[in-house]
Protein backbone atom coordinates (compact mmCIF):
# COMPACT_ATOMS: atom_id res chain seq x y z
CA UNK A 1 0.00 0.00 0.00
CA UNK A 2 1.25 3.48 -0.83
CA UNK A 3 2.32 5.99 1.74
CA UNK A 4 -0.43 8.35 2.92
CA UNK A 5 -3.18 5.94 1.98
CA UNK A 6 -6.79 6.33 2.92
CA UNK A 7 -7.25 4.78 6.38
CA UNK A 8 -10.12 2.61 5.17
CA UNK A 9 -11.35 -0.23 7.34
CA UNK A 10 -11.35 -3.66 5.80
CA UNK A 11 -14.27 -4.57 8.07
CA UNK A 12 -17.85 -3.77 7.15
CA UNK A 13 -19.49 -1.40 8.84
CA UNK A 14 4.08 30.30 22.14
CA UNK A 15 6.46 27.56 22.33
CA UNK A 16 5.96 24.92 24.92
CA UNK A 17 8.76 23.12 26.66
CA UNK A 18 8.58 19.33 26.12
CA UNK A 19 8.36 17.45 29.40
CA UNK A 20 9.22 13.78 28.96
CA UNK A 21 8.12 12.05 32.12
CA UNK A 22 11.01 10.90 34.33
CA UNK A 23 11.15 7.19 35.08
CA UNK A 24 10.30 7.85 38.73
CA UNK A 25 7.08 9.62 37.75
CA UNK A 26 6.19 6.92 35.26
CA UNK A 27 6.42 4.44 38.12
CA UNK A 28 4.18 6.63 40.27
CA UNK A 29 1.66 6.91 37.42
CA UNK A 30 1.75 3.16 36.94
CA UNK A 31 1.04 2.51 40.60
CA UNK A 32 -1.81 5.00 40.55
CA UNK A 33 -3.43 3.38 37.54
CA UNK A 34 -2.93 -0.13 38.89
CA UNK A 35 -4.52 0.79 42.19
CA UNK A 36 -7.67 2.35 40.79
CA UNK A 37 -9.74 -0.80 40.85
CA UNK A 38 -8.58 -1.71 44.34
CA UNK A 39 -9.70 1.33 46.29
CA UNK A 40 -11.37 4.69 46.01
CA UNK A 41 -9.41 7.20 48.10
CA UNK A 42 -12.43 9.45 48.46
CA UNK A 43 -13.95 8.77 51.90
CA UNK A 44 -17.44 9.99 50.98
CA UNK A 45 -20.36 7.84 49.84
CA UNK A 46 -20.65 6.81 46.22
CA UNK A 47 -21.67 9.36 43.65
CA UNK A 48 -25.01 7.82 42.67
CA UNK A 49 -27.21 10.44 44.33
CA UNK A 50 -25.13 13.28 42.91
CA UNK A 51 -25.40 11.62 39.50
CA UNK A 52 -29.20 11.76 39.72
CA UNK A 53 -29.01 15.47 40.41
CA UNK A 54 -26.66 15.97 37.46
CA UNK A 55 -29.15 14.10 35.27
CA UNK A 56 -31.81 16.63 36.30
CA UNK A 57 -29.41 19.48 35.59
CA UNK A 58 -28.72 18.06 32.12
CA UNK A 59 -32.43 17.65 31.40
CA UNK A 60 -33.14 21.24 32.40
CA UNK A 61 -30.15 22.49 30.42
CA UNK A 62 -31.27 20.77 27.22
CA UNK A 63 -34.75 22.27 27.56
CA UNK A 64 -33.70 25.79 28.54
CA UNK A 65 -30.81 26.11 26.09
CA UNK A 66 -32.92 24.48 23.35
CA UNK A 67 -30.18 21.99 22.55
CA UNK A 68 -31.42 19.45 19.97
CA UNK A 69 -30.00 16.32 21.58
CA UNK A 70 -27.43 15.11 24.09
CA UNK A 71 -26.27 11.86 25.68
CA UNK A 72 -24.33 11.58 28.94
CA UNK A 73 -22.69 8.81 30.92
CA UNK A 74 -21.09 8.95 34.37
CA UNK A 75 -18.90 6.08 35.58
CA UNK A 76 -17.50 5.36 39.03
CA UNK A 77 -15.44 2.48 40.42
CA UNK A 78 -15.67 0.58 37.14
CA UNK A 79 -19.47 0.84 36.91
CA UNK A 80 -21.88 2.96 34.90
CA UNK A 81 -23.90 4.94 37.44
CA UNK A 82 -25.70 7.22 34.99
CA UNK A 83 -26.56 6.68 31.32
CA UNK A 84 -29.17 8.90 29.70
CA UNK A 85 -30.26 10.45 26.45
CA UNK A 86 -31.93 13.85 26.22
CA UNK A 87 -33.70 15.65 23.42
CA UNK A 88 -33.92 14.38 19.85
CA UNK A 89 -31.65 12.99 17.16
CA UNK A 90 -33.16 15.38 14.60
CA UNK A 91 -35.09 18.57 15.36
CA UNK A 92 -37.45 17.78 12.47
CA UNK A 93 -38.03 14.07 13.07
CA UNK A 94 -38.30 14.25 16.90
CA UNK A 95 -36.89 10.75 17.45
CA UNK A 96 -35.50 10.67 21.02
CA UNK A 97 -31.81 10.35 21.83
CA UNK A 98 -31.07 7.16 23.76
CA UNK A 99 -27.90 5.80 25.41
CA UNK A 100 -27.35 3.83 22.18
CA UNK A 101 -27.65 6.77 19.78
CA UNK A 102 -24.44 7.15 17.77
CA UNK A 103 -22.67 10.52 17.64
CA UNK A 104 -19.46 11.67 16.05
CA UNK A 105 -16.88 11.98 18.82
CA UNK A 106 -14.43 14.04 16.71
CA UNK A 107 -11.07 14.50 18.46
CA UNK A 108 -11.93 12.06 21.23
CA UNK A 109 -10.72 9.68 18.48
CA UNK A 110 -7.13 10.68 19.26
CA UNK A 111 -7.02 8.65 22.47
CA UNK A 112 -7.89 5.53 20.47
CA UNK A 113 -4.88 6.23 18.24
CA UNK A 114 -2.61 6.59 21.26
CA UNK A 115 -3.96 3.43 22.86
CA UNK A 116 -3.67 1.32 19.69
CA UNK A 117 -0.10 2.56 19.24
CA UNK A 118 0.72 1.57 22.82
CA UNK A 119 -0.61 -1.93 22.13
CA UNK A 120 1.61 -2.27 19.07
CA UNK A 121 4.63 -0.88 20.93
CA UNK A 122 4.13 -3.50 23.65
CA UNK A 123 4.10 -6.20 20.98
CA UNK A 124 7.26 -4.86 19.35
CA UNK A 125 5.52 -3.95 16.10
CA UNK A 126 6.09 -0.22 16.69
CA UNK A 127 8.54 1.92 18.64
CA UNK A 128 7.68 5.16 20.44
CA UNK A 129 10.95 6.87 19.63
CA UNK A 130 12.25 5.33 16.40
CA UNK A 131 12.02 7.62 13.35
CA UNK A 132 8.85 6.98 11.35
CA UNK A 133 10.92 7.04 8.15
CA UNK A 134 11.91 3.51 9.11
CA UNK A 135 8.36 2.49 8.17
CA UNK A 136 7.52 5.38 5.83
CA UNK A 137 10.73 5.86 3.82
CA UNK A 138 9.26 8.47 1.45
CA UNK A 139 7.98 10.74 4.25
CA UNK A 140 9.68 14.11 4.38
CA UNK A 141 9.28 17.70 5.53
CA UNK A 142 10.73 20.94 4.23
CA UNK A 143 13.68 20.19 6.51
CA UNK A 144 14.72 16.66 5.59
CA UNK A 145 16.85 16.24 8.70
CA UNK A 146 13.88 17.17 10.89
CA UNK A 147 11.72 14.64 9.07
CA UNK A 148 14.28 11.93 9.73
CA UNK A 149 13.89 12.47 13.49
CA UNK A 150 10.11 12.49 13.83
CA UNK A 151 8.77 9.64 15.97
CA UNK A 152 5.38 8.18 16.83
CA UNK A 153 5.66 9.79 20.27
CA UNK A 154 6.09 13.22 18.70
CA UNK A 155 3.18 12.66 16.32
CA UNK A 156 0.79 11.59 19.07
CA UNK A 157 1.81 14.47 21.37
CA UNK A 158 1.67 17.14 18.63
CA UNK A 159 5.40 17.87 18.68
CA UNK A 160 6.21 17.55 14.97
CA UNK A 161 7.29 21.19 14.66
CA UNK A 162 4.57 22.40 12.28
CA UNK A 163 2.28 25.39 12.81
CA UNK A 164 -1.02 24.78 14.59
CA UNK A 165 -3.60 22.85 12.55
CA UNK A 166 -1.47 22.70 9.43
CA UNK A 167 -3.67 22.16 6.34
CA UNK A 168 -6.90 21.77 8.33
CA UNK A 169 -8.58 24.39 6.15
CA UNK A 170 -7.58 22.44 3.07
CA UNK A 171 -9.09 19.31 4.61
CA UNK A 172 -12.28 21.26 5.29
CA UNK A 173 -12.21 22.29 1.62
CA UNK A 174 -12.43 18.57 0.79
CA UNK A 175 -8.84 17.98 -0.25
CA UNK A 176 -7.97 14.29 0.30
CA UNK A 177 -5.72 13.17 3.13
CA UNK A 178 -3.01 11.56 0.92
CA UNK A 179 -2.55 14.86 -0.93
CA UNK A 180 -2.35 16.88 2.29
CA UNK A 181 0.03 14.42 3.95
CA UNK A 182 2.31 14.77 0.94
CA UNK A 183 2.06 18.57 1.13
CA UNK A 184 3.56 18.50 4.63
CA UNK A 185 6.87 18.49 2.75
CA UNK A 186 6.11 22.09 1.74
CA UNK A 187 4.90 23.39 5.12
CA UNK A 188 7.22 25.67 7.11
CA UNK A 189 8.44 24.42 10.48
CA UNK A 190 8.07 26.61 13.54
CA UNK A 191 10.56 24.59 15.60
CA UNK A 192 12.55 21.39 15.51
CA UNK A 193 10.56 18.20 16.19
CA UNK A 194 10.14 17.61 19.90
CA UNK A 195 10.79 21.24 20.86
CA UNK A 196 7.30 22.76 20.72
CA UNK A 197 3.63 21.87 20.87
CA UNK A 198 1.12 22.67 18.13
CA UNK A 199 -2.13 20.75 17.73
CA UNK A 200 -2.49 18.80 14.46
CA UNK A 201 -4.98 16.66 12.56
CA UNK A 202 -3.22 15.90 9.26
CA UNK A 203 0.19 15.23 10.80
CA UNK A 204 -1.42 13.36 13.71
CA UNK A 205 -3.00 10.96 11.23
CA UNK A 206 0.40 9.84 9.98
CA UNK A 207 0.14 7.32 12.81
CA UNK A 208 -2.43 5.49 10.69
CA UNK A 209 0.16 5.01 7.96
CA UNK A 210 2.66 3.76 10.52
CA UNK A 211 0.08 1.27 11.81
CA UNK A 212 -0.50 -0.06 8.30
CA UNK A 213 3.22 -0.32 7.60
CA UNK A 214 3.72 -2.14 10.92
CA UNK A 215 0.77 -4.56 10.74
CA UNK A 216 -0.27 -4.81 7.10
CA UNK A 217 -3.80 -3.95 8.24
CA UNK A 218 -5.92 -0.83 8.00
CA UNK A 219 -5.91 1.51 11.00
CA UNK A 220 -9.68 1.40 11.51
CA UNK A 221 -9.75 -2.40 11.34
CA UNK A 222 -7.04 -2.60 14.01
CA UNK A 223 -9.00 -0.32 16.36
CA UNK A 224 -12.16 -2.33 15.79
CA UNK A 225 -10.50 -5.68 16.46
CA UNK A 226 -8.24 -4.65 19.33
CA UNK A 227 -10.37 -2.05 21.15
CA UNK A 228 -14.03 -1.76 20.09
CA UNK A 229 -14.87 -5.46 20.10
CA UNK A 230 -12.96 -6.56 23.24
CA UNK A 231 -14.40 -3.67 25.26
CA UNK A 232 -17.98 -4.31 24.15
CA UNK A 233 -18.23 -1.05 22.22
CA UNK A 234 -20.72 -2.66 19.86
CA UNK A 235 -22.06 0.58 18.38
CA UNK A 236 -18.66 2.17 17.72
CA UNK A 237 -17.66 2.55 14.07
CA UNK A 238 -15.63 4.63 11.64
CA UNK A 239 -16.91 6.75 8.77
CA UNK A 240 -20.01 8.56 7.58
CA UNK A 241 -21.56 5.52 5.93
CA UNK A 242 -21.36 3.53 9.15
CA UNK A 243 -22.80 6.44 11.16
CA UNK A 244 -25.76 6.80 8.82
CA UNK A 245 -26.33 3.03 8.93
CA UNK A 246 -26.62 3.00 12.73
CA UNK A 247 -30.08 2.07 14.11
CA UNK A 248 -30.15 5.42 15.94
CA UNK A 249 -27.80 8.25 15.04
CA UNK A 250 -27.74 11.94 15.90
CA UNK A 251 -27.93 14.37 13.00
CA UNK A 252 -25.58 17.34 13.22
CA UNK A 253 -27.23 20.73 13.73
CA UNK A 254 -25.97 24.18 12.81
CA UNK A 255 -27.40 27.56 13.73
CA UNK A 256 -29.57 29.19 11.07
CA UNK A 257 -32.23 31.85 11.46
CA UNK A 258 -32.02 31.73 15.24
CA UNK A 259 -32.64 28.00 15.50
CA UNK A 260 -30.80 24.69 15.19
CA UNK A 261 -31.16 23.16 11.73
CA UNK A 262 -30.15 19.56 10.89
CA UNK A 263 -27.63 19.03 8.09
CA UNK A 264 -25.87 16.02 6.63
CA UNK A 265 -22.57 15.05 8.32
CA UNK A 266 -19.55 16.30 6.44
CA UNK A 267 -17.07 13.78 5.11
CA UNK A 268 -13.89 15.86 5.53
CA UNK A 269 -12.66 14.91 9.03
CA UNK A 270 -13.66 11.30 8.48
CA UNK A 271 -10.72 11.25 6.06
CA UNK A 272 -8.34 11.40 9.04
CA UNK A 273 -9.60 8.50 11.21
CA UNK A 274 -6.82 8.63 13.83
CA UNK A 275 -7.57 12.29 14.47
CA UNK A 276 -11.35 12.42 14.21
CA UNK A 277 -12.95 9.33 12.65
CA UNK A 278 -14.80 7.54 15.46
CA UNK A 279 -18.57 7.30 15.91
CA UNK A 280 -19.88 6.03 19.23
CA UNK A 281 -22.78 6.12 21.65
CA UNK A 282 -22.71 7.19 25.28
CA UNK A 283 -22.94 3.50 26.21
CA UNK A 284 -19.86 2.75 24.09
CA UNK A 285 -17.90 5.66 25.51
CA UNK A 286 -18.76 4.65 29.07
CA UNK A 287 -17.02 1.33 28.42
CA UNK A 288 -14.06 3.22 26.95
CA UNK A 289 -13.71 5.36 30.07
CA UNK A 290 -14.00 2.35 32.37
CA UNK A 291 -11.14 0.70 30.47
CA UNK A 292 -9.01 3.85 30.48
CA UNK A 293 -9.54 4.10 34.23
CA UNK A 294 -7.93 0.71 34.78
CA UNK A 295 -10.89 -1.64 35.08
CA UNK A 296 -10.27 -3.75 31.96
CA UNK A 297 -6.64 -4.83 32.49
CA UNK A 298 -7.07 -7.90 30.29
CA UNK A 299 -7.48 -5.49 27.33
CA UNK A 300 -5.62 -2.38 28.51
CA UNK A 301 -2.95 -3.30 31.11
CA UNK A 302 -1.88 -0.75 33.73
CA UNK A 303 1.55 -0.32 32.13
CA UNK A 304 -0.06 0.63 28.82
CA UNK A 305 -2.40 3.15 30.43
CA UNK A 306 0.47 4.73 32.34
CA UNK A 307 2.30 5.34 29.05
CA UNK A 308 -0.67 6.80 27.20
CA UNK A 309 -1.73 9.06 30.08
CA UNK A 310 1.75 10.31 30.98
CA UNK A 311 2.39 14.03 30.28
CA UNK A 312 4.65 14.55 27.26
CA UNK A 313 4.60 18.30 26.63
CA UNK A 314 3.33 21.40 28.38
CA UNK A 315 0.31 23.18 26.86
CA UNK A 316 0.12 26.39 28.89
CA UNK A 317 -2.40 28.01 26.56
CA UNK A 318 -5.07 25.75 28.05
CA UNK A 319 -4.93 27.40 31.47
CA UNK A 320 -5.45 30.81 29.91
CA UNK A 321 -8.85 29.78 28.57
CA UNK A 322 -12.19 31.10 29.71
CA UNK A 323 -14.67 29.49 32.08
CA UNK A 324 -13.57 26.43 34.03
CA UNK A 325 -10.23 26.18 32.20
CA UNK A 326 -9.18 29.62 33.37
CA UNK A 327 -10.48 29.19 36.91
CA UNK A 328 -9.81 25.54 37.74
CA UNK A 329 -6.70 24.54 35.79
CA UNK A 330 -3.28 25.03 37.39
CA UNK A 331 -1.24 23.17 34.75
CA UNK A 332 -1.89 21.52 31.41
CA UNK A 333 -0.02 18.92 29.35
CA UNK A 334 -0.65 16.67 26.38
CA UNK A 335 -0.01 12.94 26.61
CA UNK A 336 -0.38 10.41 23.79
CA UNK A 337 -3.90 11.24 22.62
CA UNK A 338 -5.13 12.61 25.97
CA UNK A 339 -4.84 15.99 27.65
CA UNK A 340 -3.56 15.85 31.23
CA UNK A 341 -4.74 18.68 33.49
CA UNK A 342 -4.16 19.76 37.06
CA UNK A 343 -7.76 20.50 38.03
CA UNK A 344 -7.52 22.47 41.26
CA UNK A 345 -4.83 20.12 42.55
CA UNK A 346 -6.29 16.91 41.11
CA UNK A 347 -5.23 15.05 37.95
CA UNK A 348 -7.84 15.19 35.19
CA UNK A 349 -7.42 13.12 32.02
CA UNK A 350 -9.51 14.82 29.34
CA UNK A 351 -10.20 15.44 25.69
CA UNK A 352 -12.75 17.49 23.81
CA UNK A 353 -13.98 17.14 20.26
CA UNK A 354 -15.61 19.40 17.68
CA UNK A 355 -16.63 18.99 14.05
CA UNK A 356 -19.48 20.68 12.22
CA UNK A 357 -22.71 20.06 14.09
CA UNK A 358 -21.23 17.92 16.87
CA UNK A 359 -19.41 18.44 20.14
CA UNK A 360 -18.04 15.86 22.61
CA UNK A 361 -16.07 15.63 25.84
CA UNK A 362 -14.66 12.86 27.99
CA UNK A 363 -12.76 13.22 31.23
CA UNK A 364 -11.94 11.31 34.39
CA UNK A 365 -10.32 11.80 37.78
CA UNK A 366 -7.92 8.88 38.43
CA UNK A 367 -7.71 9.46 42.19
CA UNK A 368 -11.50 9.66 42.49
CA UNK A 369 -12.10 6.84 39.97
CA UNK A 370 -14.90 8.84 38.41
CA UNK A 371 -15.45 9.95 34.84
CA UNK A 372 -17.97 11.58 32.53
CA UNK A 373 -18.67 11.63 28.81
CA UNK A 374 -21.05 14.04 27.09
CA UNK A 375 -21.99 13.92 23.40
CA UNK A 376 -24.27 16.44 21.68
CA UNK A 377 -25.47 17.13 18.15
CA UNK A 378 -25.09 20.88 17.95
CA UNK A 379 -22.42 23.53 18.31
CA UNK A 380 -23.82 24.92 21.56
CA UNK A 381 -21.15 25.83 24.11
CA UNK A 382 -23.43 25.31 27.12
CA UNK A 383 -22.98 21.51 27.62
CA UNK A 384 -19.24 21.90 28.15
CA UNK A 385 -20.17 22.98 31.67
CA UNK A 386 -21.57 19.57 32.62
CA UNK A 387 -18.09 18.19 33.21
CA UNK A 388 -16.84 20.84 35.68
CA UNK A 389 -20.22 20.74 37.45
CA UNK A 390 -19.67 17.00 37.91
CA UNK A 391 -16.00 17.26 38.87
CA UNK A 392 -16.61 19.98 41.44
CA UNK A 393 -19.22 17.85 43.18
CA UNK A 394 -17.00 14.77 43.10
CA UNK A 395 -14.09 16.69 44.62
CA UNK A 396 -16.07 18.71 47.14
CA UNK A 397 -15.11 22.01 45.52
CA UNK A 398 -17.27 25.13 45.80
CA UNK A 399 -20.13 24.83 43.35
CA UNK A 400 -20.39 27.24 40.46
CA UNK A 401 -22.82 27.61 37.58
CA UNK A 402 -20.54 26.49 34.76
CA UNK A 403 -23.60 26.08 32.52
CA UNK A 404 -24.33 29.79 32.30
CA UNK A 405 -23.91 30.95 28.69
CA UNK A 406 -21.03 33.37 28.11
CA UNK A 407 -21.89 37.02 28.51
CA UNK A 408 -22.36 38.79 25.16
CA UNK A 409 -19.48 40.98 24.10
CA UNK A 410 -20.06 44.68 23.97
CA UNK A 411 -19.72 46.29 20.60
CA UNK A 412 -17.01 48.91 20.35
Amino acid sequence: MALFAKHTSAMPRKKAKPTRLPARLVAVSLLAVAGLAAANPDPRKDFSQEALEIERIAEQMVARARIPGLAMAIVEDGKVISLRGYGVVDSKLLEPVTPDTAFRVASLSKAFAGTLSAMLVREGAMDWDAPIVNQLPTFTLRDGQAASRISVRQILSHQVGLAYNTFDRDLEADQPYPLLAGKLAEAPLTCSPGECYAYQNIAFSLVGDVVFASTGDFYAAQVEKRIFHPLGMYGATFGRGELESSPSWARPHVRSGGTWVPVRPKENYYRVPPAAGVNASARDMAQWLIAQMGHRPEVLPPELLAEVQAPQVETPGEIRGSGWRGERLRAAHYGLGWRIYDYDGHTLVFHGGAVQGYRALAGFLPERDLGIVVLWNSESTVPWGLMPVTLDRALGLPRKDWLAPPAPRRRR
